[in-house]
């Protein structure tokens, strides 16, 4: 047990460490309640520094070890169980969420879980209220529990074992707490989404799968009709409802569907986050049951994921009350969708994690993605194709706190292309600059500034060029859109990506970047081997034994260049 604090829990959260859990702990928090989270052993210090980074208050915040596949104890140690004795609260927000699970895995968490948590919290002996959250698809008939094995082998294996799960439990929880007295609410969130404001998410799963073959030109069809409702809710909105239960919804036994109504019907959804995110729509629908005669290996749907996939509404009228009650509006659905398809690229659906997450906008006809300060940069980083931004983030750390701007360029990376040329992209980027800012180039983004500053000089109050390629003394060849295919699955940036090497490294182009140099003023030149040819008024930063990507290898080395170049002004 940790040492013990001046503040008492009076809520408890499990699942804590989850999507929704470590929301709900910050709400609670927020509230200014007294919270302990139990987690499964070594997961704690993860969430303490989660909520540390989000400003939530440490003093009234415990961390208390269990687990709720351990039986009806949760897997508390005796003084934890004393600690909690008093809560007033319970709050489980545990689940299994995933795709093709085993039905006892999903057993073990959604229902056995489920059931302890509840039988838990009927042994505290100031409990106001038990708040369990289900689902939306589930409980919308009257709670049947035990059901007969036949009727339960049927459920999982019709609905898959993840929803199956959802489904008896749901009915497993109301059944029982009525049994036992338990004061229980139950919340039927529906797909949960990033924060409303920043995208930032957790889950990468349902939905968000969905968005992920968007962006990777895998969507050819969407399943569904034009009237499939797939809604969803923001997690600081879900999360902010489930804290404002106990003061703002008086009587237990409620069941209530958290999502937002004005989530637009699926086929236009997709063509919402198309637009934002510059890929094309898939122009054709197909119905469900067609797709669920056809092998997953042609449709690359997953089974599991087609129950959602229907014409059904649902009532939101009690958790409206509750809403309004506490005060709560849904935030706008379409800047929240926005914002979370943002992050998901930022996040590349959960297999980085961005030092600056980013966005899309329009800069000179090309949906760009830029990560970063827009308005009053220190720094500009374009990165040198195949790059994308990701590859400043070694530098970007060492940079500090100097606000800096990273794009990806138009066509290249997570950008989409544009008609015009890449120094007129260039120029409208920087337009809303209210500053003179350091313009930062690997390799053939060299090409850019160059070309940018001899129009337009004024824009920057200088020029580093990271390993300029037309300063090499060989210049291989370039690679084909074959080789370069690993590097992003996006349909045309391979493509579009040999063909700017190709155009960087004619001799002609190298000829012109070359003149272009010995006519620029405030050049800086950073490499790992001493530049062939006239770099006119350039100066040179030799960085030893760092090769063509100084930035990669020694990217305290170059911070230091790039703060002295922008201190100099």
């Amino acid at each position: 047990m940790e040492a013990p604090t001046t503040h008492s829990p009076d809520a408890v959260v499990f699942g804590a460490t989850g999507f929704l859990g470590r929301w709900t702990v910050l709400r609670l928090l927020d509230q200014g309640r007294a919270v302990a989270a139990v987690v499964r052993g070594g997961r704690g210090d993860e969430l303490r520094a989660w909520l540390r980074d989000h400003g939530a208050a440490a003093e009234r915040f415990r961390v208390v070890t269990g687990d709720v596949t351990a039986g009806a104890a949760v897997g508390l140690g005796a003084a934890d169980d004393r600690l909690l004795a008093d809560v007033r609260d319970v709050f489980d927000v545990a689940g299994f969420y995933r795709f093709g699970l085993r039905r006892e895995e999903a057993r073990a968490v959604n229902v056995e879980g489920a059931l302890d948590v509840l039988r838990w919290a009927a042994t505290r002996r100031s409990l106001n209220r038990l708040v369990h959250v289900s689902g939306y698809r589930v409980g919308l008939g009257p709670a049947r529990y035990p059901l007969p094995e036949a009727e339960l082998a049927r459920l999982y294996r019709d609905k898959g074992a993840y929803e199956g799960s959802k489904v008896e439990s749901d009915a497993a929880v109301r059944v029982v707490a009525a049994e036992a007295g338990v004061p229980l609410t139950v919340v039927n969130p529906s797909s949960v989404i990033g924060h409303s404001t920043t995208g930032e998410t957790g889950q990468y799963i349902g939905l968000a799968e969905l968005v992920r073959d968007l962006w990777n030109g895998r969507l050819p069809v969407l399943p569904g009709t034009p009237r499939t409702f797939v809604p969803v809710v923001a997690v600081d909105h879900f999360a902010a409802f489930l804290a404002a239960i106990p003061e703002h919804d008086p009587e237990p036994g409620g069941l209530h569907w958290v999502l937002d109504q004005d989530t637009p019907e699926l086929p236009d959804l997709v063509r919402l986050l198309a637009a934002h995110l510059g890929v094309p729509a898939p122009r054709r629908q197909v119905p469900v049951a067609l797709v669920r005669r056809l092998p997953a290996a042609v449709t690359g749907a997953n089974p599991e994921t087609l129950a959602f996939l229907t014409e059904d509404r649902y009532d939101t009228t009690s958790a409206d009350k509750v809403a309004a009650a506490a005060g709560l509006r849904p935030p706008p659905v379409e800047t929240a969708l926005r914002r979370w398809a943002d992050r998901l690229v930022a996040n590349d659906f959960g297999a980085a994690a961005p030092v600056l997450p980013g966005g899309f906008h329009e800069v000179a006809g090309s949906r760009t993605y830029l990560a970063g300060d827009r308005a009053t940069p220190d720094f500009v980083l374009l990165p040198g194709p195949p790059f994308d931004g990701e590859s400043w983030q070694a530098l970007l750390r060492e940079l500090d706190d100097r606000p800096a701007l990273v794009p990806d360029l138009p066509g290249l990376g997570r950008s989409s292309p544009t008609t015009t040329t890449p120094s007129a992209w260039l120029t409208d980027l920087l337009a809303p600059a209210r500053t003179r800012p350091v313009l930062v180039t690997h390799s053939t983004s060299a090409t850019i500034a160059l070309r940018c500053a001899a129009t337009h000089p004024d824009h920057f109050s200088a020029l580093v060029l990271i390993s300029p390629h037309f300063l090499r003394t060989e210049h291989p060849r370039p690679p084909h859109a074959f080789t370069l295919k690993r590097t992003s699955p996006r349909p045309g940036v391979a493509r579009r990506t040999a063909r700017w090497l190709r155009a960087a490294h004619h001799p002609t182009e190298l000829t012109t970047l070359r003149d272009l140099l010995t006519t620029t003023e405030r050049v800086h030149i950073v490499t790992g081997n001493p530049p062939t040819g006239d770099v006119g008024l350039a100066k040179v930063t030799i960085v030893p034994g760092a090769g063509e990507h100084p930035h990669l290898t020694h990217p305290a080395a170059i911070a230091d260049v790039l703060r002295r170049v922008a201190d100099r002004g």
